[in-house]
């Protein structure tokens, strides 16, 4: 099935060319199945690809990762200075960087102009690209170019959060997701009265600081509301695009990632991306979260992720290789047109049994539509034939992380959180 409105975009002809030649390889940092996804793309192609990582994810199970250089992580202060160590004790010139979470994203657009006489490097600076990574600037962003986004309370002390008018429920966010704390893992908090509201932002702002919390009015809806645009920019431009629907996530409410993805027409969601992305002269890979809301009609923008996303491997499937185009485009090279198969679907199995059970039980899925929705053509999110050391380990491999990861910080909440409200952290 053809649309015309996710047709990939030709090459703008006034991008410069890299000598006509591809990177050297690609070195991935850090992230989970979305880097998997380019481990997996580029190795087929025989580009070679090392990671770099503070963490023992699946990606470095996987056949087509050639090296794993472990560091102290992008935060650390010589976080930069390594990688360009890296590249002069390992031959890793010219290769590109590509950026699989939220805190490698910052450190490559603010170390830019040191990393990129050594590597390939595609992405805006970080001056760009914190005015849509916070979340109180991408509210001021969206508003700025006309997109629509939830409504934000400003609060910046616990006193003002005890004064403040709202109605609820409200939602609590970090404004950025680069460190791990039990607020920032659980991605989201909700509070449906003022007692509730007043110490779950106590709380938040001993995790982050409260400049770093953000309040805003909770969209209502499940997965028939979420929606995402996910694309490869240069110059200003998409030279690649698609839009999909976030159909199940884990938790079912507050979405840490991900489980159920369908590709999907959705032409309101893409041009509000592209305005909003087109503003600040993007540049490299991005994901865009929108979600519907049945009271005014509107997409609301909710998040920017210029990174590896999660299921990004749905790309390939569908018709669109993110990771290949991206090595292309890096090198000055045309990137062909094509179109998309909105037949394909994507699933993190571990995780959707689990959301789709709670779903199920709570009333919001039948089990004849979930057993529907896996007859269908299927990306799986860490399995594959030609590479399945990722999926066969994916189940221990996620029961270690969250003994070791998740319940250390779980136990580490504040006194107010513990009881029957779990449902802030996902453990599973």
């Amino acid at each position: 099935m053809t649309d015309p409105d996710i047709v990939m975009q030709p090459r703008p002809a006034h991008v410069e060319t890299v000598a006509g030649r591809k990177p050297a390889g690609v070195l991935i940092l850090g992230g989970a199945h979305g880097s998997l996804a380019v481990a997996r793309s580029l190795g087929r192609r025989n580009v070679p690809v090392s990671i770099v990582s503070d963490d023992f994810t699946l990606v470095r199970l996987s056949r087509f990762i050639g090296a794993c250089f472990p560091w102290q992580g992008p935060a650390a202060p010589n976080a930069a200075r390594y990688l360009l160590d890296l590249a002069e004790q390992h031959g890793l010139q010219d290769w590109l960087l590509v950026p699989g979470g939220d805190a490698e994203v910052r450190l490559i657009a603010e170390a830019r102009d040191q990393l990129s006489p050594v590597f390939r490097v595609m992405n805006c600076g970080w001056a760009e690209l914190e005015s849509v990574c916070d979340k109180h600037r991408l509210a001021e962003r969206a508003a700025a170019v006309g997109i629509a986004s939830p409504r934000i309370y400003h609060v910046v002390s616990e006193a003002e959060a005890a004064a403040l008018d709202l109605q609820f429920p409200v939602v609590l966010k970090p404004a950025r997701r680069e460190t791990r704390n039990v607020f920032t893992l659980a991605k989201a908090w909700r509070a449906d009265s003022q007692e509730e509201f007043v110490a779950r932002y106590r709380e938040a702002a001993e995790a982050v600081g409260h400049d770093q919390v953000v309040v805003q009015e909770m969209v209502a809806g499940g997965g028939e509301t979420q929606f995402s645009y996910v694309a490869l920019w240069q110059g200003g431009k998409p030279l690649a695009q698609m839009t999909a629907r976030r159909a199940r996530q884990y938790p079912v409410d507050f979405s840490y990632t991900s489980t159920f993805v369908e590709v999907v027409e959705q032409p309101e969601v893409r041009d509000a991306a592209e305005k909003l992305l087109a503003s600040i002269g993007f540049e490299g890979l991005v994901e865009v979260e929108f979600k519907y809301d049945v009271r005014d009609g509107l997409y609301k923008v909710l998040d920017v992720n210029p990174r590896a996303w999660t299921w990004l491997g749905l790309g390939e499937a569908a018709g669109v290789d993110f990771a290949w185009l991206m090595v292309c485009a890096a090198a000055g090279l045309p990137v062909a047109g094509s179109t998309i198969d909105v037949e394909q679907k994507w699933i993190y199995v571990v995780r959707d049994v689990v959301a789709s059970l709670h779903l199920i039980a709570r009333g919001d899925l039948s089990l004849s539509d979930y057993v529907a929705s896996l007859r269908r053509p299927m990306t799986w999110a860490a399995f594959a034939s030609d590479d399945p050391m990722p999926g066969l380990l994916e189940l221990p491999l996620t029961v270690y992380r969250v003994l070791t990861k998740r319940l250390p910080l779980q136990r580490r909440k504040p006194a107010s959180a513990a009881g029957p409200d779990i449902r802030r952290v996902g453990i599973l």
